[in-house]
């Protein structure tokens, strides 16, 4: 008779006294990719604004330069947009120089004894290619009046000002992480680093 009486229990019959804590989130949060934006965005002023600080090296990603990155070898893979075969080469050269530099420069700064992670450095590295990217666009507009000498000192003035300006922020955010007596071996790398961009830029002139 007891069997009869289990068996006749509903067989979902506990679940009614689960109760779902409203504390507990059921659904996504639709905010977190424009925070996420907003942070990248936060990101950019610090670099146009650097000072020695660790808000590039706090939460750091990998969105705005990768986003700087794409831009940039767009921008540099030469106006042939009838020719894929010119095109591609082009714009696969810009993003190995681009990441493959920020690897090396970060490995250096990891054997040279930096106290910040792989990437942190990374994360730097590239949100400082912000002032040359912004060279770049500059460079695409001056060019559009020519290429006499005049269009190549102004872009040699624009040029030299962004690659300064972003050795400069990139020391500014990397220094406090690396040994007094080694900053030197650190900077000489990113300093070449940028001068490479800066040099692809400057003498970058459109196909026609």
């Amino acid at each position: 008779m007891a069997e009869v009486e289990e068996s006749s229990k509903p067989l979902f019959a506990g679940l009614s006294d689960i109760s779902i804590s409203e504390d507990i989130p059921v659904e996504g949060d639709i905010y977190v990719p424009l925070r996420d934006l907003r942070a990248v965005g936060q990101k950019f002023v610090h670099v146009m604004y650097p000072k020695k600080s660790s808000a590039l090296l706090r939460d750091w990603d990998l969105w705005g330069p990768l986003l700087l990155c794409v831009t940039l070898a767009l921008m540099l893979q030469g106006g042939s947009a009838d020719s894929k075969e010119d095109g591609r080469p082009q714009f696969a050269e810009v993003f190995v120089i681009i990441w493959f530099g920020s690897v090396i420069i970060t490995l250096n700064s990891k054997l040279l004894g930096g106290t910040i992670s792989f990437f942190q450095s990374l994360c730097v590295l590239g949100y400082c290619i912000l002032p040359l990217t912004v060279a770049m666009i500059v460079c695409r507009i001056v060019l559009l009046g020519g290429s006499g000498l005049t269009s190549f000192l102004v872009r040699l003035i624009v040029v030299t000002a962004s690659f300064s300006w972003s050795t400069f922020a990139s020391t500014a955010f990397l220094a406090d992480s690396q040994p007094p007596n080694r900053k030197a071996l650190v900077v000489y790398p990113v300093f070449l680093f940028y001068f490479v961009i800066g040099w692809m830029i400057l003498t970058f002139s459109p196909s026609h």
